[in-house]
C-alpha cells in the first residue's frame, strides 16, 4: 500500500466510524496525535516504514505529522481520538501498538460517543484517558519495510505466500544473497531474526484472515503452520486467547 500521495488534514477528528471488510482511508497526515481503537475485526495502519495491526484488544498511537492509511480487515468500528500534539503520554514519535484493558476500552468508547460534548466532565475523561495510556503496555506486532532490495525481495516472496517453508539459505540462493548476509539483514534493518519476522507476518495473516471468517484449521494451513495444535499454541502465547475463541467485543 503506497502512503506516498497523501491529504494533510489539519486536526485528527474524535469520531466513530463503520469500515467495510476491505475498506481503505487513503493516505493522510494530521497536526495532531491519534488514538485508533477498533471494536470488531482488525485494523492495519500502514506508512512508509511498515504495517501495525491490531489483534484483539489493543489500539494504535499516530503520532502528529506521520502519513499513514487505513486498511479493514473484516468489519470495523472505529473509535478515533484526536489528541493534542502538545499532549504526548507515550513520548514517542513512531505510531505504537497498545495494549487496551478493559477500563481503557470503555474510557475509549465514552469519550468518542459525542465529539461535540465540550463538558468539563468530559475533559476530565481525556485526563484519565490519558493517564491509562500511559499505563499501557505496548506491544510489538509491527511489519516493517524493507529499505535494502535483497532483504524487500526476500521479504515479498513470503508475503505473497506465508506458508512458504523454504529456509533463509533457499531463499537467498533465488536472489542470489548468501543466508549469512541476510540475516545480518533482517537484524539491521528490522530488529529481529528471519523466524521472528516470519512469525509476525503468519501471525498478521492469521489475523486478518480470522476476521475475515475463516475456519482456524484453514488458516493454520495457508499461514504456514505444521499443525493446527502448532498454529494454536502461538496465537495463545502471542495473544492471550485461542484462535477458536477470536471475536471481538461490540
Amino acid at each position: 500500500m503506497s502512503v506516498i500521495r497523501h491529504e494533510h488534514k489539519p486536526k485528527a477528528p474524535t469520531r466513530n466510524q463503520v469500515l467495510a471488510a476491505g475498506g481503505i482511508i487513503d493516505a493522510h497526515s494530521h497536526d495532531e496525535h491519534q488514538i485508533i481503537y477498533a471494536g470488531t475485526g482488525v485494523l492495519a495502519i500502514t506508512t512508509t516504514a511498515g504495517t501495525w495491526f491490531t489483534p484483539g484488544t489493543s489500539a494504535i498511537w499516530v503520532p502528529a505529522g506521520t502519513v499513514h492509511a487505513h486498511r479493514a480487515h473484516g468489519h470495523l468500528e472505529l473509535h478515533m481520538l484526536g489528541v493534542p500534539a502538545g499532549l504526548n503520554p507515550l513520548g514517542t514519535d513512531e505510531p505504537t501498538l497498545i495494549g487496551v484493558s478493559p477500563l481503557l476500552r470503555e474510557l475509549i468508547i465514552a469519550y468518542t460517543h459525542d465529539p461535540q460534548d465540550t463538558s468539563e466532565e468530559r475533559e476530565r475523561l481525556l485526563h484519565v484517558l490519558l493517564d491509562q495510556l500511559r499505563a499501557s503496555p505496548r506491544e510489538p506486532i509491527h511489519l516493517p519495510t524493507a529499505t535494502d532490495l535483497r532483504l524487500a525481495e526476500v521479504c515479498q516472496m513470503l508475503e505473497q505466500d506465508p506458508a512458504d517453508g523454504r529456509t533463509l539459505a533457499q531463499l537467498g540462493a533465488v536472489v542470489a544473497v548468501g543466508e549469512r548476509t541476510l540475516s545480518r539483514l533482517f537484524k539491521a534493518e528490522f530488529g529481529m531474526t528471519f523466524p521472528q519476522w516470519r512469525t509476525q507476518l503468519r501471525l498478521y495473516n492469521a489475523l486478518r484472515m480470522l476476521a475475515e471468517g475463516t475456519a482456524v484449521t484453514t488458516v493454520a494451513h495457508q499461514c504456514g503452520w505444521s499443525s493446527t495444535s502448532a498454529f494454536i499454541d502461538v496465537f495463545r502465547r502471542a495473544y492471550g486467547y485461542t484462535p477458536g475463541t477470536y471475536h471481538r467485543p461490540t
